[in-house]
């Protein structure tokens, strides 16, 4: 390639110089750190080698936006050449700035109670059938036990035991995922969020979806 010098007086002018460095650094082909480039040369692919004036500081310009910016007015990036995204997509951002709370599904959504949880909520519909675990009917602990083990956690199978899985939490601290205990362990539940409880409750009524209340909850567990 040959090597061109352009002179103080020169067709392109300071304004096109400007206007061929920001688009070389547009179209990726040059990086320039923001120091003095004393009498130095600048490559531009496709174009020459061009001297920088002594004395001028090549800005080290951060995205695309600020690159088009500070073009000359006029400027156009040359046809066939696509600037890259460097952009941050929100839905990322926005993730690594979530908060966590303990009553929500989503930002609990990699704990082995939510998995769980997930996992029964599936089922809501599917009939109460007594001493069924699963997958396609269920009484109450067979429900937690399904649910559980697909959140690669092993159960007791009785209400009664799972009363004693895990550690116990507070009915004011609930978390979704949280086993449940009803009437001195004779029931049990998942805890949903919001209040509620996802169970198998008794023949003839399906999986589904009650408030915490609707029985006398006298302790949870959390896995």
């Amino acid at each position: 390639m040959a090597k061109h010098r352009l002179k103080k007086q020169s067709a392109l002018g300071t304004t096109a110089r400007s206007a061929l460095a920001i688009g070389a650094v547009s179209a990726g082909t040059i990086g320039l750190a923001a120091a003095p480039a004393a009498a130095d040369t600048v490559t531009v692919q496709g174009v020459g080698t061009f001297d920088v004036p002594e004395g001028v500081t090549l800005p080290e310009i951060p995205t695309t936006d600020a690159m088009l910016s500070q073009a000359p007015a006029g400027f156009a990036i040359p046809a066939g050449i696509d600037l890259p995204d460097i952009s941050i997509d929100r839905g990322v951002s926005d993730s690594l700035g979530a908060s966590s709370t303990g009553d929500s599904l989503g930002s609990t959504q990699d704990s082995t109670g939510a998995r769980a949880l997930a996992a029964a909520e599936s089922k809501v519909g599917s009939p109460y059938v007594w001493g069924a675990n699963g997958p396609n009917a269920f009484d109450c602990s067979g429900l937690i036990q399904w649910s559980y083990a697909q959140a690669g956690v092993q159960l007791p199978r009785t209400s009664y035991d799972q009363a004693a899985a895990g550690h116990a939490v507070s009915l004011n601290d609930l978390q979704p995922g949280d086993i449940v205990i009803y009437n001195g362990g004779s029931h049990a539940a998942l805890y949903v969020g919001d209040g509620q409880i996802v169970h198998a409750t008794t023949s003839g009524v399906p999986v589904k979806y009650a408030d915490l209340n609707v029985m006398n909850a006298e302790g949870a567990r959390r896995l």
